[in-house]
């Protein structure tokens, strides 16, 4: 259920659905304070539908383009207006209102996030049972007295069924005093604490890098070097591999698993390898020579094949589903809203001062590649996407650029600063400047999904 139209069907209802949240809040907020709305569009262009019940009321619109929308208020800068409705024009209102009403869009992204989230976590969530597979020698790990084998159960008194949550935990305890207690569980059902001291966490801006740092492996299946599908006109397909071939040797060299496999080729672009594969019993031998790709400054071989599938049996040791009660689901998503909204400036601080790729970038392919396979996946992936893609909206919208509504409060700022509203010239200025930098974060955000996706 990925095809193309899958894809733009998933990725217009989140557009949608993220849109009409952002703006509700805007909408909602400034009918609250008295300001009269016009309108409430979730789209551009051409309206395809529209209602108003009185020539007073909002009129609701649905439009061609649903790449957005907007909230039009009554505003003298935009047009007349009648002398007996000028008290609830929203250019009348006071720095406080206007505020109010700009911030809210964001914020409702935001809270949506946490509603989100909430559902998700009482619906169910999966993840990866935190299982030890190594632990190097001389290590914080080793030290702890973490073995292999064992189970990660819980991290400070508080159970941590994934190692997702286990990350989690580890990240926010590194900025106490106070050593982590880690509870394991052996393979026959003991249980043991793990008193892991602060300082040997180091530094955590890189929750991904934390287990490293420790010395800690997690255990992985071990995958069988069986091809479970081969790609038209791909070097493996060419070479005469057939779906079902097991590798065994690779230039005589042992190949014991997938990951040994797809490390060997990667490492030999345009170089042949000589092949012993089994299928259906029997040895065969063949020459394969992989095609070269390029990614980043380096250059990889690639053959075109996918391996075969782990059965259920094998991933139900390593996939685990757990559900919190309400209260804690509201906690987990609260906290789990405001982590994602840090990271999303940080990435954003770090793209901006060259410390990180542009790579971390996500444009319309990304964001409808990714609505459809949430979709595919199921009600709670889809879910999980609308809240990170609704985190990032309402933290950009924050962003002190014109045009955003972090451009407007920063407006508002000045204003207050120097007792009275910018002049027009200034705010013409801001707003073609603010058009600039979003037509440019746009046409980069193209450029790093082609190059995604086609290069």
């Amino acid at each position: 259920m990925d095809g193309f139209l899958f894809k733009l069907l998933a990725f217009t209802v989140a557009i949608g659905v993220l849109v009409s949240v952002h703006e509700f809040g805007h909408f909602w907020v400034a009918q609250r304070l008295g300001i009269k709305v016009l309108r409430f569009s979730i789209g551009f262009g051409r309206p395809l539908w529209r209602r108003q019940k009185t020539p007073d009321d909002p009129e609701y619109v649905i439009a061609a383009i649903p790449l957005g929308g907007y909230v039009k208020m009554l505003d003298e800068r935009e047009g007349p207006v009648n002398p007996a409705e000028a008290s609830r024009a929203f250019n009348r209102q006071s720095l406080p209102v206007r505020s109010a009403v700009v911030v809210a869009g964001p914020l409702f992204n935001l809270l949506f996030a946490i509603v989100a989230f909430w559902l998700v976590f009482m619906l169910g969530e999966s993840g990866v049972r935190p299982l030890i597979g190594e632990v190097a020698a001389d290590s914080a790990a080793a030290a702890a007295g973490l073995v292999a084998g064992e189970e990660v159960i819980a991290v400070n008194g508080q159970a941590k069924p994934t190692w997702n949550l286990v990350l989690q935990a580890l990240a926010k305890s590194s900025l106490s005093d106070d050593a982590v207690i880690i509870a394991t569980r052996a393979p026959g059902g003991e249980t043991r604490q793990h008193r892991l001291p602060v300082a040997a966490m180091g530094d955590v801006s890189e929750p991904r890098d934390l287990l490293k740092h420790l010395g800690l492996t997690p255990e992985r299946p071990s995958v069988p070097a069986v091809f479970g599908e081969l790609l038209p006109g791909e070097p493996a397909a060419q070479a005469g591999l057939q779906v079902g071939d097991r590798v065994v040797s690779a230039d005589g060299t042992p190949i014991s698993d997938w990951t040994t496999w797809v490390e060997y080729v990667q490492a030999r672009p345009g170089i042949p390898i000589h092949l012993e594969i089994e299928r259906k019993g029997a040895l065969r031998e063949l020459e394969l020579i992989p095609a070269t790709r390029t990614v980043g400054d380096r250059e990889i071989g690639r053959i075109g094949a996918i391996n075969r599938p782990l059965p259920d049996e094998v991933l139900d040791r390593y996939r685990v589903e757990y559900r919190l009660g309400p209260v804690d689901a509201l906690v987990s998503a609260t906290s789990r809203t405001v982590e994602y909204s840090w990271l999303t400036l940080k990435v954003i601080g770090k793209i901006l001062f060259g410390s990180a790729s542009i790579h971390n970038l996500s444009g319309p392919l990304s964001i409808a590649d990714a609505a459809g396979k949430t979709a595919s996946y199921g009600f709670v992936y889809f879910l999980k996407f609308l809240a990170a893609v609704s985190i990032s909206l309402g933290v950009l919208n924050l962003l002190p650029v014109p045009v955003l509504d972090g451009g407007h409060l920063m407006f508002f700022l000045i204003e207050a600063v120097r007792g009275g509203p910018l002049p027009e010239g200034w705010l013409e200025q801001g707003q073609r400047i603010g058009l600039a930098l979003l037509a440019a974060l746009m046409i980069l955000a193209f450029y790093v999904d082609i190059e995604r996706f086609f290069g």
